[in-house]
């Protein structure tokens, strides 16, 4: 009966972190559905001929490069995970604590793992006492999070990007009002058709950070919460299945203080 629950749970668990991947490519499929359909009906080549800074293209290739990055990433959080379960499978089971004798050799490679050598080793070296983990979760957060904060980032060039492009878009458009002659109909009609450029680079710009900036704090929202999942899977496993043993391998009674 034990077993079949610790399947099922385990199963769901799977399930819970392989969403991870599966949200990312979810909306990126349907990133790729939208952009396929503005092609389709020719707004993408409209936006690319009507702005003339090409500030929009950059904007759409540094999309697609953090795009690249958060699946690196995504795939990164999906494997610590994978690691966080398979440690807490053999530390669970009836003979776990061996495996923190051997100085967790048996664990698979992972960032968690690494955090619960570290926990090994500060055992190893200290004589009596409490283990305090505080410093050392500090340390597998930040490896944790790794570059994410690269999404922040992003998300705010482009939405910098889009307001440059408003900007030099509304001086292209307001040039030619200095110089303009309302009885030279060539030259009125020469300046209509600046201002209509202007506008168009102002728009398109403005159109393209915004959507991206919106798109990039989607994806990297969903990897920071996976990434805190990770986290706090580590820190309920340190805490009830590795701490508690080292402690008895110390000698010092549950609740004793440090």
């Amino acid at each position: 009966m034990n077993a079949k629950v610790g399947a099922a749970a385990s199963a769901g668990t799977d399930a819970a972190e392989r969403s991870v991947l599966l949200l990312w490519m979810i909306f990126t499929g349907l990133s790729v559905f939208a952009a396929f359909l503005l092609w389709r009906y020719g707004l993408i080549r409209l936006m690319v001929n009507s702005d003339r800074t090409y500030i929009s293209s950059v904007i759409a290739v540094l999309y697609i490069v953090t795009c690249m990055h958060c699946f690196w990433r995504t795939r990164a959080i999906a494997r610590e995970g994978e690691v966080a379960r398979g440690c807490r499978a053999i530390l669970a089971a009836p003979d776990g604590a061996k495996v923190l004798a051997s100085d967790a050799r048996g664990l698979p490679r992972g960032l968690v793992t690494d955090h619960i050598k570290s926990l090994v080793q500060k055992a190893d070296a200290q004589a009596k006492g409490r283990i305090d983990q505080t410093l050392l979760l500090r340390t597998l957060a930040d490896r944790l999070r790794g570059s994410n904060g690269f999404g922040a980032f992003v998300s705010d060039t482009l939405m910098k990007l889009g307001l440059l492009g408003t900007i030099i878009g509304f001086i292209i458009m307001l040039a030619p009002i200095a110089s303009l002659d309302a009885a030279d109909k060539v030259a009125m009609k020469s300046s209509m058709g600046l201002m209509s450029d202007g506008m168009a680079v102002a728009m398109y710009t403005t159109l393209a950070g915004l959507i991206g900036s919106i798109l990039v704090r989607i994806q990297y929202y969903m990897l920071d919460s996976a990434t805190q999942r990770v986290f706090s899977d580590a820190v309920v496993l340190t805490e009830t299945h590795v701490t508690p043993a080292l402690e008895r391998r110390l000698g010092t009674p549950l609740g004793s203080p440090p």
